[in-house]
Parts: structure tokens; sequence; C-alpha cells
């Protein structure tokens, strides 16, 4: 492929709902195009898209692909992204390098959540976006009910540019609004102009009045003109659309079929008339040296630097840092500074990707999207630029991931290895996160849905070679006190020669502070217990509330005074004192009304206003609290709720069951208390034995 300039590059998201039809539409895209000479499908495996073996194996998206195309004398970089709501951050992440987007809507299917989602997000990155209704050829699909729904839910911004004429229920051509002609595809899929149909006549009317209106407003002059029934050139009104296009004051719409390769010719030719160049279009970051803000608007003129957007981890095609060029030209062999890291990496040979493949390049122009190979310390996020020129630009933004599973190792003998292939993963996908959570002693898979988690395993057995088992983590239960007890603990041993003698007595009680296990205080007098074992008693007692007596969790807020006691000039040790303020501690801990803690989570659910009572009914049923609804500004409420960290697994597919996809969830830590009486029961009956004999040699 040859280096295009700035001004020649679209780079183009296609998004949409899971289903919608973008790899389809990608895969007709490139055949149109010439990259390919057959038309893949997704059912035989076969797509440039979804190369990776999972994605053949589930017959769907799991990573964002680029798939650059040449189309009059024009550069395409179509980055297809997953449409199931576990791989957003794989859509982020293009979103972030994209200049435009194509929101695919399935003809048959309707608007569905993921249409919405693909909207909010093209409004999140400010970006222009074409609608495309495909799959026009099947029986029920409606180009109507779209427009009308799209229309209904964002107003006259909606703007048809072509709409279908079907004859005997089959799509046999469409209408070109912009240049009023109508067009019918012969034999051999050349589309031929034809009479515009007697029934689409009214339709085109009213299309092409609310366009003409759209273009009027532009301009001042124009809307003079347009109130003096004066008429626009062709010219006028494209630029006037152009325009109009890309501030998004205008939502093109068109349609067609992907498996017959009809409509999509159009598409392109849309993409090239209508949607932005990276040309011009704002992106700044900060100039280290100077703290000033550096204002690289994808000028090629400007010093060189690149944003990585995305990385590759595959054990079979290697790694690959994706990068979009924001300033300057970027040339194979150029030496960056990764300011992130705070050093110089040597990029070596220059690529662009198509799917899974690697073509080298010379060079690559400020808005263009390339590759390097085995950056070994640059991640997702990293700016490179010149060591004279350190740029640093804003990472993308993606989704936290609230969805947690408990992983083990099926063998012992591959904890490295699955820890190395994780972490490989990780780079890959930012909303991954492996954490160790040594307090519960359990490492945990964080990601956004189960079912992005049961790929991560899938990966783990098919790439990896390695073996994991996934379950419902453990939840991290307290223990504390509720009321008093006046104990004593005496631990005398006698083992032939010097023997063991520690003796105390202590009173436990609520500390009234459950951030801290337990606060000590000595009142002895006399000098029952000599000074010089006070830390070891309290020594006994900091052991002893790592694992509580209860249930064997840790314990809080609890106020533990040693008062009397006794000693041998002889026996008496640390040791011995140690072990006689645990036994006090276990003895007193159970005397003075123990309870587990549950830990209590601050909930938002974001959902549309129809589910609110679907929603809070389901939080009633998982023990949680509705504190508040409040409106989100945009059709939204946002419920405030608390619930018990232990009700919130699976949440996540309950949650999109409940709203078909539309719902958004997120949570924090809010404070411990009391668990009921049956989860109590429960839970210590279950950790019965994890409770440790302390007398036991």
């Amino acid at each position: 492929m040859k280096v295009y300039t700035t001004d020649k590059i679209r780079n183009v998201v296609l998004l949409g709902h899971g289903g919608a039809g973008k790899t389809s539409l990608a895969e007709a895209m490139a055949n149109l195009a010439g990259l390919t000479n057959r038309l893949g499908n997704i059912t035989d495996g076969n797509t440039i898209s979804d190369y990776d073996k999972e994605e053949q194996k589930r017959k769907f998206s799991i990573h964002t692909t680029v798939i650059p195309i040449e189309w009059e004398d024009t550069k395409i970089n179509i980055m297809d992204t997953p449409g199931y709501f576990d791989f957003v951050g794989e859509v982020e992440e293009a979103v972030s390098a994209a200049a435009a987007a194509i929101i695919v809507v399935n003809g048959k299917s309707g608007v569905e959540a993921g249409t919405i989602r693909a909207w909010d997000l093209c409004d999140k990155y400010n970006i222009p976006r074409m609608i495309y209704v495909t799959n026009m050829d099947i029986d029920n699909a409606s180009f109507k009910n779209v427009l009308e729904t799209m229309t209904e839910r964002y107003g006259k911004k909606i703007a048809p540019f072509h709409f279908p004429i079907r004859e005997n229920e089959k799509f046999v051509g469409y209408v070109n609004v912009v240049a009023e002609k109508a067009f019918k595809w012969d034999d051999k899929n050349k589309a031929q102009e034809c009479e515009i149909p007697d029934y689409s006549k009214d339709n085109l009317g009213a299309y092409r009045d609310s366009l003409m209106e759209a273009v009027a407003e532009t301009s001042e002059d124009f809307m003079d003109r347009y109130f003096n029934g004066d008429t626009f050139s062709d010219d006028e009104i494209r630029a006037a659309l152009h325009a109009s296009v890309c501030d998004s004051t205008i939502v093109p719409i068109s349609c067609g079929s992907t498996t017959l390769i009809k409509g999509v010719y159009t598409l392109l030719d849309d993409i090239v008339k209508y949607l932005p160049s990276p040309e011009g279009r704002k992106f700044a970051g900060i100039n280290i040296n100077s703290n000033e803000i550096f204002e690289a608007n994808y000028d090629f003129s400007k010093p060189k630097s690149v944003i990585v957007w995305k990385t590759i981890v595959d054990p079979f095609i290697g790694k690959y840092s994706l990068f979009k060029v924001a300033s300057g030209v970027i040339k194979s062999g150029d030496v960056l500074y990764n300011e992130d890291k705070d050093i110089e990496e040597k990029t070596g040979k220059l690529y662009i990707m198509c799917g899974n493949k690697a073509s080298e390049i010379g060079e690559l122009h400020a808005g263009d999207i390339g590759a390097f190979a085995k950056l070994d310390k640059t991640r997702t996020g990293d700016t490179l630029s010149t060591k004279a020129n350190p740029i640093r630009y804003a990472k993308p933004m993606v989704s936290t991931p609230y969805t947690s599973m408990r992983y083990r190792a099926v063998n012992k003998g591959d904890i490295d290895k699955i820890a190395q292939a994780l972490s490989k993963l990780c780079a890959e996908d930012i909303t991954l996160k492996n954490v160790n959570d040594s307090e519960n002693s359990q490492t945990l898979l964080f990601g956004i849905g189960e079912q992005q988690l049961d790929v991560v395993k899938s990966k783990l057995e098919n790439e990896y070679k390695v073996q994991i088992e996934l379950s419902q983590p453990k939840v991290a239960y307290r223990e504390t006190i509720r009321g008093r007890s006046d104990v004593e603990g005496k631990y005398k041993k006698q083992t032939g020669g010097h023997g063991q003698y520690g003796h105390v007595k202590m009173t436990f009680e609520p500390s009234g502070d459950p951030t801290k296990g337990y606060i000590f205080e000595e009142k002895v007098v006399g000098g029952a217990v000599p000074k010089n074992f006070f830390p070891a008693v309290e020594k006994g007692l900091a052991e002893s509330v790592l694992r509580g007596p209860l249930a064997a969790y840790p314990v809080v807020g609890v106020k533990a005074t040693l008062y009397d006691g006794s000693y041998h000039p002889v026996d008496s040790s640390e040791q011995s004192f140690k072990m006689a303020a645990s036994m006090a501690f276990k003895e007193g801990f159970l005397k003075a009304q123990p309870i587990l803690l549950e830990p209590i989570i601050s909930l938002k659910v974001t959902v549309p206003d129809k589910y609110t009572g679907d929603v809070m009914g389901d939080l009633n049923k998982r023990r949680g609290r509705v504190l508040g609804m409040n409106p989100d500004g945009s059709g939204k409420q946002v419920i405030e709720a608390e619930l018990p960290e232990s009700m919130i697994f699976g949440y996540n597919t309950d949650l999109r069951s409940m709203t078909g996809g539309a719902g958004d969830f997120s949570y924090e830590f809010n404070r411990y208390e009391p668990a009921p009486s049956d989860v109590q029961a429960k839970e210590i009956e279950a950790r019965k034995d994890k409770l440790v004999d302390l007398t036991a040699d």
C-alpha cells in the first residue's frame, strides 16, 4: 500500500449491537475495494477481522481489528469492533483512535441497546457518525422502522441519504436523496439509473426538504436563498452536507446488504465525500519540557509524536503496538522517546496491520494508523515522541471492570506460566485485571463480564496450554464483638528442665473503632505481670486477630485490657505469655457476643426509565437498600443503593437480562455491618475446618 497524506485518510470505526453485521460489512468493503477476491463469512470463520481462534469458535468478534482499504485515492482505516458488551474496552480504544463512526443497525432487529451505546460513545468522543442499516435483503427488514426510531430518539438530525427500493419483497435498488435519482442493480450487481418509483416519490420529497433545510442552516446567505425559493447547486449541497456531517448536526442514514454487496459502494463513496480526514482535527497534549499545551492537530509539519491506542500480544503473531500518528511523519527505524516509561525505544520496521497480517511500509503521515513490533516497555496509552520534544497525550478512557472471579491453577506446576500468560492478556486487554488478594488468600480476575473471563480461561487453555478453574470469590467478612467478657488465660507446660508458664487476666469489649483490629491497654498493678512481658501479650493479640475464633476471618473493633495475671521467675517467657494471651483472646472473644460483619458496597445502577421498577425489585431480593433515584439528563435514571458485597456476584449478567443490555453499574466499598443470622450460621459452618487449636503443638 502506498503512503497517504493526512487529507487522504479516513479513520472509521464500525459500531453497533452484537450481531448487527459489522464484521460482514468490513468484509464486504474489503472485497469491493479489491483487498480480497472472495467474500469471507462468520459461519465459515474465514473473515479478515475474526482471525482469532476464540472468535472463530464463538462466531463473534472479541478484538478490534484494523482493515486499511483504498477507495477513490483515499485510504480508509476501518476498525471493526466487538458488539458484545463484555468487550467494550476494545470498542473504547478504537473510538479514541477514530475520526468518525459507522453505526451498523440490523434492519430486521432494529435499534437495540448496542445501537444506543454506540451513539453515546460517539457523543463522548465528539466524533461524527453515519448510520448504515444492513440485512435489507432479509424478509421483514425495515429501513423505515429504524429511521423512525432513530428520528424519534435523536430528532431531525437523522437524515436519509439513501433509502431502499423493494419490489416483490426483494431489495432491488435505492433512491439517492442528494442527487434525486433512483438506481437498480442489474444481473451483474451494477447499479443502473432508473425511474423513481411512484411509491418512493413522497418519501423522497420529505427527505429532500429536510436535507435542504439543513443545508440552508449552514450559513445566513444560504438561509436567505432558501427562503427566497432559490435552489442550490450539487457542489453547494455536498459542501454544506460535508460541513454538517463533520460537526454532527446531520447524521446520514443509508442501507444495504453485505451478503449481496449492495449499497456498500455508495457507503464507501459517502465515507470519502462526507466524513472528515484527521487534518485540522483538534488533538492536544502536554510538552513535558515546557509544560505548555502542544497542539498536535495531526499536522505533518510538527515534531513527530504518536499515541499507542491498542496492543496485540499473540503467541502466534507476536506483539504489536498499534498507534495513531498525532503529528509529524513517522519513518522506519525512528528512535522515539516513551515519556511514560522514561526510555528511548528504537522502533525498527514500520507496519500497517490488516487483520493479523502485518505489511511493511516506509512512512506514515499524521493521522494515519500503523504498528510497531516488539516494543518491550511500551503499553497501551503510552505516548511516543522525540527526546527533544517530549509529549504526553491523555490515555484512552476505558470502562472500569467490576466483575470478578476467583481462579486457581489446575496444575500447581503451571502457576508461573499462568502468571506470564495473564500478564500478556492484561497488556492486550486493559479492562482485564489480575489481582492478588493476599488478605483472603485468593487470586482474582476482574473483567467487564463473565463472558470475557470465560474467553480468558479458554485462551489460556488453547493458546498458552495451561488450565485454570474459575469460581465465586471469597467475601472479606470480618469478626467482632458486641458484649463484654472477663477471662483468664493460663499456658503451663512442663517438658523436663525449664517449663513454660504464662498467666493473664483480661477483659474484652468493643473498641468503637472498626478500622483497627484491636486496641490494647494494660492496667496491671503490683507487678503481677512484669512489664517486659507486655509486648508478648500484645503480640499474642496481634496474631490472634488475623484469624478470629468464630470463622477464621480477621477481627476488628476489639479493645483488650490486661489487668492481672501471674508469672514464674524461671518458667515464664515471652512465648508463654504470647500463648496465654492467645488463649484468653479466644475464650474472651467467644464469650463477648461475637458476630460476623459483612462488607456493604455503595452501588450506582444507570438504567432507562422503563426498567427502574424491575431493577429496584431485584435489589430488594438481594438484600439491598435503595437510597434514591436521580435522572442523569439523558432519559436514564441513576439508582443509588447499598448492597452486601456477597450479593453482587453475577449481577452484571442479571442486569443485562433485566434491561436488554441497556443497564450499567458501578460500586465501591462503603463499610462493614452485622450479617444476618442465617448468613452467619452458613458461613461459620462452612469455615469450621479453617479454625485452629491454639494449644496444639
